[in-house]
């Protein structure tokens, strides 16, 4: 009897790991045990937001890719290359998370795989049947243990990325904020900022064998933005009902506090970026089941917006965001109001960088002098709002007012002037603080825009307004 269990138990060993070899996708994805692990961060991480609540998490094998999904495999996929940056091996961005799940069941069919998504008729709602083994994005939680590698620090590495080893706007990395004029005292100093994506097989891989999980490009996740307390902790995959879907890792103009492992960032599901492409994953094993079903909120019925229901809102330091305004209200003659403070900041610019990452830092809401009849505000229907690009993110007077007025069912067409990082992560800030609203793609200029700013303005009205 005991030989007959040893040799039946030998049996189905065999078949589990050859059911486990057979279904492994290629050599390019590497296999995630299934277990118990943290995701989030602690609250001594430094530049930590709220939303990083740090909690356990159990989830199933999984595989995933190596590498961020390259122009070529998409191109010959999708027979389209909508990539800002062209290069066979670099990898794809511009594309919506709807392009990407479509990317994945395309993949999946030519693979003789079973897709995972069913994407209704409108692109609201998107069913995905777990027990499939089709190619799928990540779980938010997925991503972050991939990315983590065992790891609890605030990047896999524990020491801090630079720029020979990870694609971002090395000029800033981790806590240069609060040591801008004093970066001799930072682990890792300023370095390249290369402004533009690199191979997927750059830099060295981290403890599970990923490359560029930092920078290079953000990748999309499955799951809607949402707190982590709505999300559950056995295969999490996010609530079923949200406005924007949540994407990780950080990109090739973004500075080292968004880079963290913890860091979550938030777009609108249609919404596409230069930084902003993905990785795939797949089912290691059967014993994951069920069927979710997703669907995006309805923010904003505005399709086309007029002078009189618009509403251009701005806050400028030094000149280059408010001659973007007045451009924009040259050309669509739509009420114009600055946003001022009731203690502004330094007119020295070295005073203002250090009060506005110290405000930044902890998410100060500065007291606006400005004031809008909230009934007044009722009556827009689209709000184009205007900002520096300070420290990668939008300067905290502008959470202030994102924070002050019902948004609900409004359209907002963001625009900032930069001095390299277009838009950093001020996006996911308004994203985040503005939830019921429709984010539109936005527009940033360089400065004072240049002799190009009319026709850059005319352009992006053009489509968005």
């Amino acid at each position: 009897m005991k030989r007959i269990l040893l040799y039946l138990f030998t049996f189905f060993s065999f078949i589990n790991i050859f059911a486990g070899w057979f279904s492994r996708p290629s050599d390019d994805f590497v296999l995630i045990k299934g277990g118990d692990y943290f995701i989030g961060s602690p609250e001594s991480e430094d530049w930590r937001g709220t939303d990083e609540n740090r909690h356990s998490v159990n989830v199933n094998d999984f595989y995933i890719s190596k590498y961020e999904v390259s122009q070529s495999l998409y191109e010959s996929v999708m027979k389209n290359n909508p990539s800002t940056f062209k290069g066979s091996n670099l990898p794809v961005e511009n594309i919506s998370w709807i392009e990407a799940v479509q990317f994945c069941n395309a993949l999946s069919l030519r693979e003789n795989k079973e897709p995972c998504y069913e994407i209704s008729s409108d692109k609201k709602t998107v069913t995905w049947n777990r027990s499939k083994n089709g190619y799928r994005l990540p779980t938010e939680a997925e991503w972050e243990i991939a990315a983590r590698s065992n790891s609890q620090t605030p990047f896999w590495s524990k020491k801090v990325p630079g720029d020979k080893d990870a694609n971002f706007y090395a000029h800033y990395p981790y806590q240069i904020e609060q040591n801008y004029f004093n970066s001799s005292v930072l682990e890792t100093q300023p370095g390249y900022y290369r402004g533009t994506t690199v191979a997927v097989d750059s830099f060295l891989p981290n403890g599970f064998g990923l490359f560029n999980v930092y920078g290079n490009v953000n990748e999309w996740c499955f799951d809607f933005y949402d707190s982590y307390e709505n999300s559950g902790n056995k295969n999490p995959y996010g609530v079923l009902v949200g406005s924007r879907r949540v994407n990780r890792g950080g990109g090739w103009n973004d500075f080292g506090k968004n880079l963290r492992s913890s860091y979550r960032a938030a777009t609108p599901q249609n919404n596409k970026s230069f930084n902003l492409g993905m990785r795939l994953v797949a089912n290691a094993n059967d014993n994951v089941t069920g069927i979710v079903t997703t669907k995006e909120i309805q923010t904003s019925s505005v399709k086309k917006s007029t002078k009189e229901k618009t509403l251009i809102v701005y806050f400028s330091w030094g000149g280059n965001t408010r001659g973007v305004a007045k451009e924009i209200q040259k050309q669509t003659g739509a009420f114009l109001i600055e946003l001022e403070l009731e203690k502004p900041y330094s007119s020295n610019y070295n005073t203002c960088l250090r009060q506005a990452q110290e405000d930044q830092h902890k998410q100060a809401r500065p007291k606006l002098k400005t004031k809008i009849d909230p009934k007044v505000f009722a009556n827009y229907e689209t709000i184009i709002l205007g900002y520096p690009n300070w420290w990668a993110s939008i300067p905290m007077p502008i959470a202030t007012f994102l924070e002050s007025y019902n948004f609900s069912g409004k359209k907002i067409m963001p625009f900032c002037s930069h001095g390299g990082g277009r838009f950093g992560q001020s996006l996911t800030a308004i994203a985040k603080l503005s939830p019921a609203s429709t984010l539109t793609t936005g527009l940033s200029i360089h400065y004072s825009g240049g002799t190009n700013l009319s026709k850059d303005v005319d352009t992006w009205l053009q489509k968005e307004w």
